[in-house]
């Protein structure tokens, strides 16, 4: 096995006693390719739609993938004050070097950080929009990033400066304070109001006052209350200030949903969303899909986005291709998608340069025929077995230096200092990234991290935008993790939660053997249907001599505050696994981070379905001559002539499994190395 984080992330525990082989993925980006699997059993990237979903099929092709994970309102308490009754969108749902270009985003934030240093009535041009969406886009976000900027459009063009009513304001009050009242005055959301902090002196309030009155009496009213020995001034919206009542036609496009089928290659998926977002003039919550997809592959999934039409999204296809992304099959649809609304996942694999464990002497005809014969007991095996279940190295981050579950392990003990300096621990590499995550553990300072940390990197600059903001102490650090969206800061204490699995189900295998035990948690098999929700039965002794149980039937519990833990040695070995990390009578919920983490009953073997292979011959690369076959034994003892069989081994395996299963812990299974 190969001896790097990936190795020691995931136990060396499998069912099968076969030989395996070596092998590599993911060579090519066309050799590791997802199709998602709908509710109905149809992979999406051949699946019908019904006539009434207006499904768009010129632009459908086959062939050839990308935290923000399925967002809800959740993903926007970003920070927000506690000043603030409404959420108001996450500057981070924004991305500036989307909607503006690298280089002009970056300008950008020179003349934001020229603007702080020494303020100026200069202007600058962010170029020119002909389309007025992308206008409207750039004006929203500019002003939601930045809301001490004016920005003016002299069609097409659009500049920026410096807004002197802010900072006149942020002269009377706090710059943050400045910064979230001038978000709330834009976003004018009905029934909305701001309140500044507390403010005893009365000469003082009395010049904010006069100042908001001045400046925005026709949008707001302003009033001071006493609370609890406190006074301090409330801004409320005016009626006359709101927008105006939406009519039928603006109530009904809210309501649309346009669902589509999304291919990418070589994308994360919050790369794509964030991509599709800023392009249609939406927010990334806006999107919503039944799963995550790897990054190097090419993944084909659903997804659905609301308040964009059909018309809308395909005159959006020819751009979205330009970045790697296919959007095909385009339909109207009533709601958004679920999380887990899938039945699985079909992955279409090549493992290339195939050899025998430790055989290095035999001749290639040989080699070849010892290969076929390895390939269909591995494949045979599994097929009949199954593998362990364990949740695959991808859950636990790609940073070898922390694993996400170290960062996770810090959140569940609320220690939110430790997990910034966790999260932001570089690696031993000189590159930009690595170098603002060093600056800042050196030197703990935000604000000249920020600077360092490049465009792309949304999450590192959240947080690090956020701690500028509150400081990089325990409250500060707080916010940090607050700016990211929900799905994002659950990954931390979840990729804990699945290492605990993984370890629990390697200590179950190696102590209690491969057999259901009294103890062991099942779901009860029962004839009646009169309850639809499953039940968790208890394995017994009498079960346990009579066998009525296999290890297929088995669940292991992932912590969290709903689970049941086994009635055996495994209910022990929980306990003294969360105590030794010191998360005795952890409720597993993160209160300040909005966090809650119920648990699980995850199988503890999982299969494979329609599992097929192909073994061939390949010269650089490629497939050749085709060897055996897993749809019939034709091939599998065929002997090479040698004169012919110096081409490496390529095998081309083919399967489905349900969601949350991971392939290359079959793959693993496999081949018994890590491939």
């Amino acid at each position: 096995m190969k001896q790097d984080s990936d190795a020691t992330t995931v136990p060396a525990c499998f069912i099968s006693n076969h030989e395996g082989f070596l092998g590599s993925i993911k060579n090519f980006i066309k050799d590791f390719v997802v199709t998602e699997i709908d509710t109905s059993g149809q992979r999406v990237n051949t699946a019908t739609h019904t006539p009434d979903s207006a499904s768009s099929d010129e632009n459908n092709e086959t062939g050839a993938e990308c935290k923000w994970n399925n967002h809800s309102s959740q993903d926007n308490d970003v920070a927000a004050d506690c000043g603030l009754d409404v959420t108001i969108p996450s500057p981070g749902s924004f991305d500036l070097s989307v909607i503006l270009g690298q280089s002009v985003s970056e300008e950008l934030e020179q003349f934001v950080l020229t603007l702080k240093e020494k303020p100026t009535k200069q202007e600058l041009s962010l170029g020119s929009f002909t389309d007025k969406h992308h206008r409207a886009n750039v004006h929203r976000a500019v002003r939601h990033r930045f809301p001490f900027l004016m920005t003016v459009t002299i069609q097409p063009e659009i500049r920026v400066r410096e807004d002197p009513d802010y900072r006149e304001l942020s002269q009377l009050v706090t710059e943050d304070e400045a910064e979230d009242f001038f978000r709330f005055i834009d976003a004018k959301v009905r029934g909305s109001s701001y309140t500044f902090g507390p403010d005893d002196d009365k000469d003082h309030r009395t010049v904010v006052h006069h100042f908001l009155s001045r400046r925005f009496g026709k949008l707001v009213e302003t009033k001071s209350f006493t609370d609890q020995g406190t006074t301090a001034i409330s801004v409320r919206l005016r009626e006359q200030g709101r927008p105006k009542k939406r009519s039928a036609e603006e109530r009904k496009e809210e309501e649309v949903y346009t669902g589509f089928t999304l291919r990418k290659e070589n994308l994360e998926t919050l790369e794509a969303i964030s991509y599709m977002a800023a392009s249609l003039g939406v927010l990334p919550s806006d999107f919503t899909y039944a799963g995550i997809k790897d990054k190097r592959a090419i993944t084909f999934q659903s997804m659905v986005v609301k308040k964009v039409s059909t018309q809308r999204l395909k005159e959006k296809t020819a751009e979205f291709e330009r970045r790697g992304m296919c959007v095909t099959q385009i339909r109207s649809v009533s709601e958004p998608l679920r999380l887990g609304r899938l039945q699985g996942n079909h992955f279409d694999l090549v493992v290339r340069d195939l050899r025998p464990h430790g055989d290095t002497h035999s001749s290639a005809a040989d080699t070849h025929t010892r290969l076929a014969a390895l390939v269909k007991e591995a494949v045979e095996n599994v097929k009949a077995r199954g593998f362990v279940n364990y949740y695959g190295p991808q859950r636990f981050g790609s940073v070898k230096s922390v694993q996400s579950d170290r960062v996770g392990l810090a959140l569940l003990k609320e220690d939110m200092v430790s997990a910034v300096r966790l999260f932001f621990t570089p690696e031993d590499l000189s590159d930009p990234v690595n170098n603002a995550k060093r600056h800042f553990i050196q030197t703990d300072n935000a604000k000249e991290s920020l600077a360092l940390m490049p465009l792309s990197k949304a999450r590192e600059r959240l947080m690090l935008r956020a701690m500028n903001r509150y400081g990089t102490g325990p409250d500060g650090c707080t916010q940090g993790w607050l700016s990211l969206p929900h799905s994002m800061r659950v990954f931390y204490p979840h990729a804990y939660c699945s290492r605990v699995w993984n370890e629990a189900v390697a200590h179950r295998l190696s102590t209690l053997g491969h057999r259901a035990r009294r103890g062991d948690l099942v779901w009860l098999q029962e004839d009646s249907a009169e309850s639809s929700l499953p039940q968790i039965h208890v394995v017994t002794d009498q079960e346990e001599q009579e066998e009525v149980y296999t290890l297929g039937h088995v669940l292991m519990p992932m912590p969290g505050n709903t689970v049941k833990y086994p009635e055996n040695a495994m209910g022990a070995w929980y306990q003294e696994r969360l105590s030794r990390d010191g998360l005795d009578g952890c409720r597993f919920r993160v209160s300040n981070l909005k966090l809650n983490l119920p648990g699980c009953h995850r199988p503890l073997l999982a299969s494979p379905r329609n599992l097929s292979y192909q073994l061939q011959r390949a010269a650089c690369g490629e497939a050749g001559e085709e060897l055996s076959t897993g749809n019939s034994s034709r091939n599998s003892d065929r002997q090479i002539n040698g004169t012919t069989a110096e081409g490496k081994l390529t095998l081309t395996l083919n399967f489905d499994l349900d969601s949350s299963c991971y392939a290359t812990i079959c793959l693993r299974e496999i081949m018994k190395c890590d491939p």
